[in-house]
């Protein structure tokens, strides 16, 4: 099956059993403070679990968009290094509002996989929270799984909540066996990838409050979640979720751009491509869902996953435009599927334009900095780039961490960031004794006045002094245009 016949038949397969299909809701949470991004397919459906909302149906099925990339969910800096983490994947799932339960999601989990799917059935294996009796019998009862192929796993690795707060309960999830070529037959929920999870079952019993008190819920209710993307890895025999077809026409385009062949290139390479792929589709599925990039929040994370993609796409091409031609090749591709996307086009490529010619100065600073300080770490024989060093970096180049960790990786190096922490909390306690003594305001500053910055440009620049003021702290002036930042 290519990748659209594995979402359909998802899709068709629960509503013939009952299920409302239900289109995908926005990344951008409405009314939910506690997440960045929309990172689960039950985050539309939170208030039903809670038993707030009634809807017309009590079992629903979806193929939600989701990013983690900040928050308690993140898999920013293991996108393109391994074979399964993305920032935005889209998570199928079928629901139950105080339906059915345990036995049903089981069965239909079970019945899916191995006679929709035609996944053989010797590959399959389940993990249940080590408390939940009831979830092992089903397995090994009802489904005929054998024991071997059975893990009891703490509450780690099967016990789901969306957050810190909110619908929560035991899960079990299924593996899928990729033979001994991707390594030791060690237990489903190992860190190696010869297992790869699939399907993500959640019985949902509990609320947990803010205080951590796990309150039983009114009525149960079923959340499952399985990764398209890797459910597409799984069904073409792949090893790696950028082999499926999910990826292919991006990676098409990248040869095109590049000038290099992704089968051939070196793993470096590879990695380039993927993180390129991943971070092309989340960045223009946040913007067209209304998302743009800042200096927090979300807005933060956008930003971050913008840069680390343009870091990436220095290792493929010298040209500036290849992110905004790659994102124009993802709209025209999967626009049909994302019609959202067609309609943010202009916006989409404009801001992507914008923050590649904001960064990109910054970036080749950043490095160049960056390779004298990894020379100064290896020339001392150190494994790990200083705290101190990662600031400055931050601080004064604008250089993010997360770009600084990405490069040191390339030269077998780590970043002390308890120090980096420390530094940036010394630089925070630091300003805020500055706001409370009220020194910025002995001076009347004109509100009217406005400097253009051209720092991202040049670093000298000719013009006029708009205002001045002498004190006992110093001379203060504003100008027309000035190359520092504020």
């Amino acid at each position: 099956m290519n990748a659209k016949q594995i979402r359909q038949t998802y899709l068709e397969y629960f509503k013939k059993h009952n299920h409302e299909v239900v289109a995908s809701s926005s990344l951008i949470p409405a009314e939910d403070p506690t997440l960045l991004f929309t990172n689960a397919g039950m985050n539309q459906f939170k208030d039903c679990f809670l038993g707030k909302e009634k809807r017309s149906y009590n079992r629903a099925t979806s193929s939600q968009k989701c990013v983690r990339a900040g928050g308690k969910h993140n898999d920013l800096e293991q996108v393109g290094f391994t074979a399964r983490h993305l920032t935005f994947f889209e998570m199928l799932g079928n629901f139950s509002f105080g339906d059915y339960f345990k036995k049903e999601a089981i069965t239909f989990a079970w019945d899916l996989l191995t006679n929709g799917y035609k996944l053989p059935k010797e590959k399959l294996y389940a993990t249940v929270y080590y408390k939940d009796d009831e979830a092992y019998d089903l397995w090994h009862t009802m489904i005929g799984l054998p024991k071997e192929r059975i893990s009891r796993l703490d509450e780690k690795d099967n016990f789901w909540a969306m957050g810190d707060t909110g619908p929560c309960g035991p899960c079990t999830e299924i593996y899928y066996d990729q033979g001994e070529e991707m390594g030791p037959h060690e237990k489903p929920g190992s860190d190696g990838d010869r297992f790869i999870e699939v399907w993500n079952l959640v019985f949902m019993q509990y609320n947990r409050s803010a205080d951590g008190e796990l309150i039983p819920l009114a009525q149960t209710g079923v959340d499952t979640g399985m990764g398209f993307e890797r459910l597409a890895c799984v069904m073409q025999g792949k090893k790696n979720v950028f082999h499926s077809d999910v990826f292919a026409q991006l990676r098409a385009e990248l040869d095109a751009i590049s000038g290099k062949t992704y089968d051939t290139a070196p793993s470096e390479i590879q990695a380039a491509y993927n993180v390129l792929c991943d971070h092309i589709r989340s960045s223009c599925l946040i913007m067209a869902d209304g998302g743009s990039p800042a200096n927090d929040g979300r807005g933060y994370v956008l930003r971050k996953i913008i840069r680390r993609a343009i870091l990436f796409a220095q290792k493929l091409s010298s040209s500036d435009d290849t992110l905004v031609r790659l994102a124009r090749h993802f709209i025209a591709t999967d626009g049909d599927v994302f019609p959202e996307l067609q309609v943010s086009e202009e916006r989409i490529l404009s801001v992507l334009a914008q923050e590649i010619e904001r960064f990109s100065h910054n970036l080749v600073h950043g490095q160049n900095i960056l390779a004298r300080y990894i020379a100064q770490t290896k020339e001392a024989s150190n494994t790990e780039l200083t705290g101190a060093h990662a600031f400055k970096l931050y601080d004064t180049y604008g250089f993010p961490l997360e770009l600084t960790k990405v490069i040191a990786h390339e030269q077998d190096l780590t970043v002390d960031e308890e120090g980096f922490t420390k530094h940036m909390a010394a630089q925070q306690e630091q300003s805020k004794k500055k706001k409370d003594s009220g020194d910025a305001d002995e001076i009347a500053f004109p509100e009217d006045m406005v400097t253009k910055f051209v720092g991202y440009t040049d670093t000298i620049c000719e013009t006029k002094v708009l205002w001045e003021h002498t004190s006992d702290a110093g001379r203060w002036i504003i100008t027309k245009e000035s190359p520092f930042y504020v």
